[in-house]
């Protein structure tokens, strides 16, 4: 049965106002944690857009290193036509494989952003920020990976001095890694002395439920890869929080 072809009516339309600030996040593809923490803590003006790069099942410098080669592809991947205030590249121990410059490289390879942030400078400012030189780290990683880590915050004048971990290179373990486990690991490691900060590494591993806790333990304040990465995306792009978020460093 063929249809009556009648009048086809053109609607005039408004366009509303873009978000006050617009962030881009690449998210590693075996990654089920940053997104969320991203939204819990993110202000209502603030739109957040979110790629994936393909990623290992398992961590290793080899697997790190193979994200460089789809890391413009996956930025491209975000919205055209947005003026990105800030692009986060959603890993902390690749970041230290690659090198920050390269990673930001890599991102502005694939979309137009006036800043380019990752977890490790995020870090390193927020150690700044915060007065923190010396770290008791905890990673849910073999040494292996972590080694090159440390290497890097050492060069920026961040000593590692007390370091553990719960030797897991299965990405599906380490976000299923339980807040039970990280306090009680993160005190053991503050408890050994020397230190005036506590870094939980890792995008993937779930830490915002432990940070409140573990700095009302030990009174140290509480950095973790998604944390630093949040606030320092906030404030390159000048936002400001609207809601506390977890820590001494999202407080409002």
């Amino acid at each position: 049965m063929r249809f009556e072809r009648g009048r086809v009516s053109a609607f005039d339309y408004s366009l509303e106002a873009l978000p006050q600030k617009t962030l881009g996040l690449v998210v590693l593809q075996s990654d089920e944690t940053i997104e969320q923490d991203f939204r819990h803590v993110l202000p209502r003006d603030t739109a957040l857009h979110v790629t994936r790069v393909p990623s290992g099942l398992e961590v290793s410098p080899d697997s790190l290193q193979a994200m460089e080669h789809a890391l413009p592809a996956a930025a491209g991947l975000l919205p055209r036509g947005l003026a990105f205030d800030v692009v986060g590249y959603g890993c902390t121990s690749g970041t230290a494989q690659i090198g920050a410059a390269r990673i930001a490289e890599l991102v502005r390879d694939g979309v137009d952003a006036a800043h380019v942030t990752e977890p490790v400078s995020a870090l390193i400012a927020a150690c700044r920020h915060l007065g923190v030189t010396r770290l008791a780290m905890l990673s849910p990683y073999v040494a292996e990976v972590s080694a090159r880590l440390r290497d890097v915050l050492q060069d920026a004048g961040i000593a590692t001095p007390v370091f553990g971990s719960f030797e897991e290179a299965e990405e599906q373990k380490v976000v299923r890694i339980d807040a039970a486990s990280v306090q009680r690991a993160a005190i053991e490691l503050a408890g050994q002395g020397g230190v005036d900060g506590i870094f939980l590494s890792c995008t993937n591993l779930r830490t915002f439920p432990s940070i409140a806790p573990l700095e009302a333990a030990t009174g140290l304040p509480v950095l973790s890869s998604n944390q630093v990465l949040i606030w320092d995306m906030l404030q390159k792009a000048g936002a400001a929080l609207d809601a506390t978020g977890p820590g001494k460093l999202l407080q409002i």
